[in-house]
């Protein structure tokens, strides 16, 4: 009996050894896998085409892996981290989608409601005035409103005054405006859409009727963004993060330079030319600054989301954010991608999410509703250089390579 109780022990004690050495292999496995991306990512930052860029991976569990590389100052060498946070050009609608959809459930609009119902001047198309456009119009991109060569003249502001030392030094692009140029936004829209604004021109407003046809529009997203500030009482970069940022614990992200640390925030470049900061007018369409430590919260929110699991929304809200809101004729022809509410829907890649472009920026956040996995590529350099978008694609390309074996 003795005998048979030592044998039992002993056979105990080797089987939780082998438990041990088990989860000691996985976890080496994990941490190889992670130090073999890591090297790999170092290579291609190491060609010299990107200043700085960090990266994410993420899944419904959180975040799996968050790194970043190369600088955030070239000149003081300060390192460019997971931490660091820039403008995420229009990935910032993704927040605007939601926002959206949190103020319909609180009953403060619905997306078919029309969009002079919630505003203080009236906009209308004046080719066919007598179509009212409605919010889901704006959401899916078929209000008729384009963003035209006047509106990209106008859109962006300096954050700070420049000297003249400073113009001559920095990459500054042409339709920059000075800081004293700000607005607020209702001001800005008011001024470029209603008929009696200061800069109103048909020419933003397309020959077709409204809901004809899909066509990109800021503007649209920006009018969403004011719909919600006016519904619900609340500046938008306000109702955002009290029912976006604030539960999902994205500290570190905002909308606005005093709404954030600015010391955490990278330079940006073209090339190795510094482009000063800035903010759009239009500010929801694409100006939310922030990290891809806080983007990966937000991404592993809406993959739980897309099972009806997220905790920002209901599962019916979510199912509508997810819902195609182009038809079939609205879909440009040979193109068999669609949009949800302010979130990109790439058939041919099985893939939802959102990229962004803006002056010293390029940025993709996109996920596999199969796989429940997503990556997050945020960079703070821009250049017409072939070597350069190949060495932007080469780092997406590997981290697609390796996300499956986290």
């Amino acid at each position: 009996m003795k005998k048979t109780i030592i044998a039992i022990i002993a056979l105990l004690i080797i089987s939780c050894k082998e438990k041990n050495t088990s989860k000691i292999s996985s976890t080496e496995k994990r941490e190889q896998v992670t130090d073999s991306l890591t090297a790999e990512l170092s290579e291609i930052y190491k060609k010299g085409f990107i200043n700085g860029f960090s990266v994410a991976i993420v899944d419904k569990s959180g975040t799996l892996y968050n790194k970043g590389f190369g600088y955030a100052d070239i000149e003081a060498k300060k390192p460019y981290t997971q931490h660091t946070i820039q403008n995420v050009a229009s990935i910032s609608k993704v927040v605007v989608g939601l926002a959206l959809l949190k103020a319909q459930e609180m009953e403060l609009l619905n997306l078919d409601d029309p969009i002079n119902k919630h505003l203080p001047f009236n906009v209308s198309n004046p080719n066919y005035s007598e179509i009212p456009i409605t919010i889901r119009q704006l959401v899916s991109h078929t209000s008729s409103i384009n963003d035209t060569d006047f509106y990209w003249s106008k859109c962006y502001v300096l954050i700070d005054s420049l000297s003249e030392e400073e113009k001559k030094i920095m990459a500054i692009p042409d339709n920059f405006n000075p800081k004293e140029d700000w607005l607020p936004l209702s001001e800005f829209l008011e001024k470029l859409l209603s008929k009696n604004g200061e800069w109103y021109n048909k020419e933003i407003f397309a020959n077709r009727e409204p809901n004809s046809a899909n066509q990109y529009s800021n503007i649209g997203s920006a009018l969403c963004a004011l719909i919600i500030e006016l519904a619900s009482k609340t500046p938008f970069n306000e109702f955002s993060k009290q029912h976006i940022f604030e539960p999902l614990g994205m500290n570190a992200s905002g909308w606005f330079f005093n709404e954030i640390e600015r010391a955490n925030f990278t330079k940006l470049y073209r090339e190795k030319i510094e482009i000063p900061h800035y903010i759009g007018l239009t500010y929801p369409d694409g100006h939310l600054i922030t990290s891809t430590n806080d983007l990966a919260l937000l991404l592993s929110e809406i993959i739980n989301g897309f099972d009806g699991n997220g905790k920002l929304l209901t599962e019916s809200s979510y199912k509508e954010f997810y819902r195609s809101q182009l038809t079939k004729e609205q879909v440009e022809e040979g193109d068999e991608d669609n949009l949800g509410v302010f979130i990109e829907k790439l058939i041919s890649n099985n893939v939802y999410g959102h990229s962004g472009q803006d002056p010293g920026i390029f940025t993709l956040m996109f996920f596999d509703p199969t796989k429940k996995i997503g990556r997050i590529l945020i960079k703070n350099t821009e250049s017409e250089k072939d070597e350069h978008h190949q060495a932007y694609w080469d780092i997406w390309n590997k981290l697609e390579e390796f996300q499956n074996e986290l």
